[in-house]
């Protein structure tokens, strides 16, 4: 749940609004059944391979050597594009005048905790999380009691954009999601994996959804899907809209707390990721080094750390956010594509829900923006190539 509630239910639902207006809650139920498919197809592979890695685990074993890597990539590279959008999400709700300054000490603090293990990380995520849905709670109380609640502004529930504009909603707000696979990560340090591992994916995922419905079916009510998608705090602005406006502040408060928890979740995912593709010297055989003492990957972590604050200096938050999704995307493609293939003896649901992810992942990363196309088509071209090429150089 710390690795899902945050950047995205702060962030996501302005340019979500933007697409596809008051469409934004059937976006939302678009983008939650895609993530179930992906959590069902994680939650079996997870059962089964029980490693850091994720998907660039599950592609390499049951797919092939570059279907991994690419996987692999993915992940890497979506992530610390998150990792940049949360920490630039942070800076601007703490202290916009010096928004850059403080995501980088953000980074630089959560690298430290992360850099202590994974115990050290998990408290500070229970921390972080009460705070966040304490907010939440504020913003659909304040919404819905404000007195500016108006049933007519969900109205069209179809939204403004047609179905292009409901699928490139779902695949903004799939951002606001992705998170719910960062336990299969973390398959090495983890008790009993094969039962908590899919129990955590499935419950976590269900509480999300319910949080995120609640809270922009509320704001929807308060303000509408135009107002929201004009404004760059829209949670906010539901917030300001009634007379329970002094509230607006546990907004900016719960928003801060939110981006740290998801920064502080994603830069362990990636870091495992990271280590785990080193361990097979698909990435530089140094990355793969464990602390003696504290049992983290260190040069991962604080290599990961670095970059992120190189794209903080360089990039802005939307930007990262459309690059995010769709490299996401193509990565739980593989996912369920790995997951497809499984023996039936190894299923814990029907074949046909790997097939829907596969599917629904590739139909709403080509719904994004051209410009993300763009982008994304380069990076995943470019770590394609890559992959070849080690395939080639070692005969494979």
């Amino acid at each position: 749940m710390g690795a899902m509630i945050g950047t995205g239910v702060f962030v996501a639902a302005g340019p979500a609004s933007a697409s596809a207006g008051s469409g934004i809650l059937l976006g939302l139920v678009i983008a939650a059944f895609v993530a179930f498919f992906n959590a069902a197809s994680s939650a079996e592979l997870a059962a089964v391979y029980p490693e850091s890695g994720g998907a660039y685990v599950y592609g390499r074993k049951q797919l092939s050597p570059f279907w991994g890597w690419l996987a692999g990539w993915g992940f890497v590279v979506g992530k610390i594009a998150s990792c940049a959008a949360a920490a630039l999400t942070f800076g601007f709700y703490f202290y916009p005048g010096h928004a850059k300054a403080l995501a980088l000490g953000a980074v630089v603090l959560l690298t430290a905790v992360n850099y202590r293990g994974i115990h050290q990380t998990a408290g500070a995520t229970r921390w972080i999380l009460a705070v966040v849905l304490a907010a939440l709670g504020a913003i659909v109380f304040s919404s819905l009691f404000g007195g500016r609640a108006d049933i007519r502004n969900l109205a069209p529930l179809a939204g403004t954009g047609g179905l292009r504009g409901l699928l490139r909603a779902a695949a903004i707000l799939f951002f606001a999601f992705a998170g719910y696979a960062r336990i299969a990560t973390l398959g090495e340090e983890v008790k009993e994996p094969k039962r908590a591992i899919p129990r955590a994916i499935v419950i976590a995922l269900l509480i999300v959804l319910l949080i995120y419905f609640s809270v922009m079916a509320s704001a929807l009510l308060a303000v509408g899907g135009e107002a929201l998608a004009g404004s760059n705090a829209p949670l906010a602005l539901a917030v300001q809209a009634g007379r329970f406006a002094r509230l607006s502040p546990v907004v900016r408060i719960g928003a801060t707390f939110a981006t740290l928890g998801v920064l502080l979740s994603l830069m362990v995912g990636v870091s495992r990721t990271v280590f785990s593709m080193a361990s097979n010297r698909d990435l530089p055989f140094w990355f793969s080094a464990v602390h003696p003492i504290y049992k983290v990957p260190h040069r991962a972590e604080i290599s990961v750390g670095l970059i992120i604050m190189v794209i903080v200096l360089l990039g802005d938050v939307r930007s990262a956010i459309g690059f995010s999704s769709f490299a996401i995307l193509i990565y739980y493609a593989v996912t369920n594509a790995s997951a497809w293939v499984l023996s039936s003896e190894d299923r814990l649901w029907p074949r046909w829900l790997s097939l829907a992810g596969l599917v629904s992942c590739v139909v709403l990363a080509v719904s994004l923006p051209k410009q993300t196309l763009l982008w994304g088509g380069a990076m995943m071209g470019l770590g394609s190539a890559i992959g070849l090429s080690k395939r080639s150089g070692s005969g494979g």
